[in-house]
């Protein structure tokens, strides 16, 4: 496996899930390709007059079980590649947690930093009439993720309207309350997390007012999760972001970050100060003495060589592809227990099915419905996995991946092949 390739990394995880369910190999290789993958051009006017070519890319891996869904990431790392891992990673995501989408996934390749918002904004409409030819309420729903939000998402289901004529809310998910966003949206993932990290303390049967916590990623899914678990009795002792990293060892004042990033620089942590708050190292985090780690920033986190290191007990995966495939054996055979992605930050696209269903009827809930459906939801499959996982004497991931990959492959063979 090429050390560089998450969508290689993807499909051994396929593979060793199909191995262990005996999957037809016909019905592998076609789960081994993304359906559609479309590339394209975006021309943007910046503010000083000259035009600048950024690429982007969607693509949709299975639309077995029904519409393609996947969120739609301005990151200056994008290539064709992550997108294609991240497609398929949806897929899973989707089938683990039994909602009725297939994956998908989007990018473009930038720097946000070095954008103004309205050279932002600018690229976002420009990106949504490139892929507008794959992309509709009944087909393919984009949604936020790195770099993007509510607003942006605003922008995209704008720009479908002013080609349609009309308002098409249910064009993407993920969208300011004020233009048909679901209650509870911003804060799904990270409560996913959340609620992954009790069932799995649960359990174990620990204590979550004794149970210690660092979280890497300090966006919406981290900080999200840090202040949910914090506000659940667990202790919090370290967090990062790109810019910094910082620790207590009574436990980090979660709610001041929180309130410290509304306002900063690229709302980042860098320069926050508390009584008995210490900078540490980024690396350092990860390899602190706590119970749960939450690595919630980006893929290839936890690699073979930093694998050996690693101390906390439980690993619950806010990000997609956190964990290389060979550092994952290694911590396996330390004992540690790993939540994959594909359960752990579901939250987030099941609340996006919530919020389109919503959308589709023009019916909306109140947050607490939002919230205890989210919960009924996340609670169920993570029981599944759980007993999946003890039944085949396996790994969380492959439990969870078995679920996942066998309702797809069912889906593919009830529907056959067309033609």
């Amino acid at each position: 496996m090429s050390q560089n390739s998450v969508f290689e990394m993807a499909l051994e995880q396929l593979g060793d899930a199909a191995k262990r369910l005996k999957l037809d190999s016909s019905i592998q290789r076609v789960l081994s390709h993304p359906e559609r993958e479309l590339t394209v051009a975006c021309p943007v006017v910046m503010d000083d007059g000259r035009i600048e070519v950024f690429t982007g890319h969607r693509v949709q891996h299975s639309s077995a079980r029904g519409p393609c869904k996947g969120g739609i990431r301005f990151h200056q790392n994008v290539d064709i590649d992550e997108v294609r891992a991240l497609a398929m990673w949806m897929t899973w995501k989707c089938a683990v947690v039994n909602i009725p989408y297939g994956g998908a996934k989007g990018g473009v390749q930038v720097d946000v930093t070095k954008l103004t918002p309205n050279e932002i904004r600018r690229l976002t409409r420009r990106f949504t009439v490139g892929i507008m030819p794959i992309i509709g309420p009944h087909s393919d729903i984009p949604a936020p993720d790195v770099n993007t939000n509510a607003e942006t998402m605003g922008w995209i289901m704008d720009t479908v309207s002013m080609f349609q004529g009309s308002t098409v809310l249910d064009i993407v998910t993920g969208k300011s309350i004020d233009l048909g966003g679901s209650l509870g949206r911003r804060e799904a993932t990270g409560r996913g997390v959340m609620f992954n990290t009790l069932e799995l303390l649960k359990r174990e049967k620990r204590d979550p007012k004794k149970t210690t916590v660092a979280v890497q990623g300090f966006g919406n899914v981290g900080s999200v999760s840090a202040d949910l678990l914090n506000k659940e009795g667990c202790r919090v002792l370290a967090v990062s972001d790109v810019s910094s990293a910082y620790y207590c060892e009574k436990g980090l004042p979660i709610a001041d970050m929180i309130q410290y990033c509304s306002t900063s620089k690229n709302h980042l942590l860098e320069g926050f100060t508390a009584p008995g708050v210490s900078k540490i190292g980024m690396d350092e985090l990860l390899e602190l003495d706590v119970n749960v780690l939450i690595p919630a920033a980006l893929e290839k986190q936890i690699t073979p060589k930093n694998a050996d290191r690693i101390r906390a007990e439980y690993i619950v995966e806010g990000a997609n592809g956190p964990t290389m495939p060979e550092a994952e054996r290694l911590l396996l055979k330390k004992g540690k227990i790993i939540v994959p992605d594909i359960l752990a930050n579901s939250g987030g696209v099941v609340v996006s099915y919530f919020e389109w269903v919503q959308s589709i009827q023009s019916f909306f809930w109140d947050e607490e419905e939002v919230n205890r459906n989210l919960q009924r939801v996340i609670v169920s499959s993570f029981d599944a996995v759980w007993k999946m996982h003890e039944k085949e004497s396996t790994d969380m991931r492959n439990a969870a991946m078995m679920i996942a990959v066998g309702r797809v492959a069912q889906a593919i063979k009830q529907r056959g092949i067309f033609p």
